[in-house]
């Protein structure tokens, strides 16, 4: 939010919504950083979930084998639990081909157990009986745990990879199908007057047209769980875009204005003169202050002082417009007019000075010289809008902003912390019917027809506490 006064001494507020493509490079960067986090969160959840997974097969395969030899596969799931161990160490967000290589393992594995016979079983029978296990309904399991941290791009790869592995696996048994001709014989004398049953029952029958069935409705599985993944991927972009312009909001306005805005950015947008209260804070004498201190103790300093202001601002419904070097400027009624902005306004400086003399009592416990400041306070109309080219800022500009800053800067004149216009005053009281919840315009002070420069007419004033030394 910018803010534009005349005088040399006061620097123009921005609240920049930065050019066309800054603003796009860093909500790709606040974004890929959200895919970060998902990814690794979701790599973790991943392996976990196939760490349990294989446990509860390695469980479940001497139940329905219980021979000697099931524990061939025993071995599979422990290479399986390996490479869910090395995908942590190499996962990664955008393309790697560690983790490529580590997908094409799982797919031969997957590929082997599914059509290698076992070579401890004791069973002599044809290659093609591996279909009869239905081992190719594990590949969706590695497919469902997939969705969990591969890309929508790397589901095009598990599809193609796992296309070419089963042609690959039926074209083995095709060629190396230790048959049995004999079984084929009997089975078909058997079934003779229905071939199709006794082809079903062949033992050495690869049935092309099940294992073409079964690859098609992996790729349809595929391909619908790539879509998803993508539409996951944008929705956590776009919240991630969400998040980010709430922190920035977050910055500037209270939370009650930054969850109106997140739902309604309108106010933002639109160009119009309203009332506001605006609120001006410098610290006197800050470069005497900071005189032989060290770098990170000045720094420190303006944090603690600002991060008081600041919560007194948003504690009262205010803006933050911006921080002005060793104070900072605050609008009350942006970009929302509310029903008291005068009178919250007024409070708020109040507070901000109470604030400072708890803040001086703990530094003087420490042997750390007081701060003192000047507030300035008017309340009147200004312009709202955005305003630049190629980078935007939304800007409140009149003659209230300069007015504003001129009362900060004569309460050196009137040997006090706070100076507020007639016109703030007349206006709280009128919100609160003439009188304040603890005394607020009790602690005031009038001093009629005040001249102030680059303002045509005096202006009445009150002030309130003791000079700002």
């Amino acid at each position: 939010m910018t803010a534009f006064a005349e005088p040399p001494g006061v620097p123009l507020t921005q609240f920049t919504q930065d050019t066309f493509a800054e603003s796009k490079r860093e909500a790709e960067a606040y974004a890929d950083a959200a895919l970060v986090r998902a990814k690794q969160s979701g790599l973790l959840l991943a392996v976990q979930a196939r760490w349990i997974a294989m446990a509860i097969i390695a469980v479940m395969l001497p139940i329905v084998n219980p021979h000697w030899a099931v524990l061939y596969y025993h071995m599979y799931l422990v290479l399986f639990t390996l490479i869910g161990w090395a995908q942590l160490k190499v996962g990664t967000v955008g393309q790697s081909r560690a983790e490529l290589f580590l997908l094409l393992c799982d797919l031969v594995l997957m590929t082997m157990i599914t059509v290698v016979p076992n070579p401890f079983d004791s069973f002599d029978w044809p290659n093609a009986m591996q279909y009869r296990f239905n081992a190719f309904i594990f590949f969706f399991v590695l497919l469902a745990a997939g969705t969990l941290h591969y890309s929508w791009r790397t589901f095009f790869a598990f599809a193609s990879w796992t296309t070419g592995l089963w042609i690959l696996g039926i074209a083995y048994i095709y060629f190396f199908p230790n048959a049995h001709p004999g079984w084929s014989e009997a089975i078909y004398a058997l079934f003779a007057p229905d071939l199709q049953l006794a082809h079903m029952l062949d033992p050495n029958a690869i049935d092309f047209g099940l294992r073409f069935q079964e690859l098609v409705a992996f790729l349809l599985v595929a391909g619908t769980l790539a879509l998803a993944v993508r539409r996951a991927g944008d929705l956590l972009r776009s919240h991630a875009a969400v998040e980010r312009e709430r922190t920035n909001l977050a910055r500037y306005f209270s939370p009650n204005v930054v969850e109106e805005l997140s739902q309604n950015d309108d106010p933002l947008k639109q160009v119009r003169t309203q009332n506001v209260a605006v609120l001006f804070v410098d610290i006197v004498g800050f470069t005497k202050l900071s005189d032989g201190q060290e770098p990170e103790e000045v720094i420190r300093m303006l944090r603690e002082f600002h991060g008081r202001m600041e919560r007194e601002v948003f504690r009262f419904g205010g803006t933050l417009d911006k921080y002005l070097g060793d104070g900072l400027m605050a609008t009350f009624g942006t970009p929302v007019a509310g029903d008291e902005d005068a009178y919250n306004a007024l409070c708020c400086a109040q507070a901000m000075m109470k604030s400072l003399e708890e803040f001086n009592r703990l530094r003087s416990a420490h042997g750390l010289p007081e701060i003192r400041a000047g507030f300035g306070l008017h309340y009147g109309p200004v312009v709202l809008g955005d305003i630049g080219a190629n980078r935007l800022e939304f800007a409140v500009i009149g003659t209230t902003v300069n007015a504003a800053s001129r009362l900060e800067a004569l309460t050196r004149n009137l040997q006090c912390s706070l100076v507020v216009s007639d016109d703030l005053v007349c206006k709280a009281k009128s919100e609160r019917n003439g009188h304040g919840d603890g005394g607020e315009f009790d602690a005031l002070e009038l001093h009629p027809d005040q001249a102030i420069r680059g303002l045509e007419h005096p202006l009445s004033v009150w002030s309130q506490g003791a000079r700002p030394n």
